[in-house]
């Protein structure tokens, strides 16, 4: 997989002085004191959280396949259990999971490693979990052409568990379905029952 290194947000680095100044501001807004010695290094420290969990924005996933394989293999090749962290776009707050990808070459492959690449480079920014899912299951659809492609990514978000409704160990399961997988109960099951194992 990828490493922290490889997903920066340069253009949160180019802006990191306002980035500070404005942490800073909500500190204040919120009540907090600025100069207390625990916040001090406050600001520093999110502008550079900030360069991580948004890196994503620096990179077109659709390269991120990068290159692929001619391949005679044409039946179900399954990657599971990627584990993913991104921020919710409606309050800005953290939901993690794992996705897991299925599809069916048609005479293409990408390296495994790539499709761990994909996962983080559409989950580093700000997100909904169905377009994550949407957007891992188009890609994959528009650059390795294969004959099916099925996602499912498991997410829990803390936007509902540690505030609104306040419901702890809740996950949400979201899938798309592309091509063969589309058509093809048993397809999809295959799929779902190789996740259990």
């Amino acid at each position: 997989m990828a490493g922290v290194k490889d997903y920066i947000n340069t253009r949160v680095s180019r802006n990191r002085e306002q980035i500070e100044h404005h942490i800073r501001e909500i500190l204040k807004l919120i009540g907090e004191d600025v100069n207390r010695e625990g916040l001090l290094e406050t600001p520093a420290r999110v502008t550079r959280m900030y360069e991580e969990i948004f890196g994503g924005y620096e990179v077109d996933p659709r390269d991120v396949l990068g290159v692929s394989f001619d391949e005679k293999h044409e039946e179900l090749v399954i990657v599971k259990d990627i584990v993913y962290y991104s921020q919710c776009e409606h309050h800005m707050a953290p939901f993690f999971g794992k996705a897991h990808i299925g599809y069916i070459p048609s005479g293409k492959i990408a390296g495994l490693s790539k499709l761990a690449r994909l996962v983080e480079a559409v989950t580093r920014r700000l997100q909904v979990q169905e377009r994550i899912t949407s957007q891992i299951a188009d890609i994959m659809e528009e650059v390795l052409q294969p004959h099916g492609v099925m996602v499912v990514v498991e997410g829990e978000h803390l936007c509902m568990c540690a505030r609104g409704v306040k419901k702890p160990g809740s996950k949400t399961v979201t899938s798309a379905v592309r091509g063969q997988f589309r058509n093809s109960s048993a397809l999809r099951s295959e799929f779902l029952s190789l996740l259990k194992e």
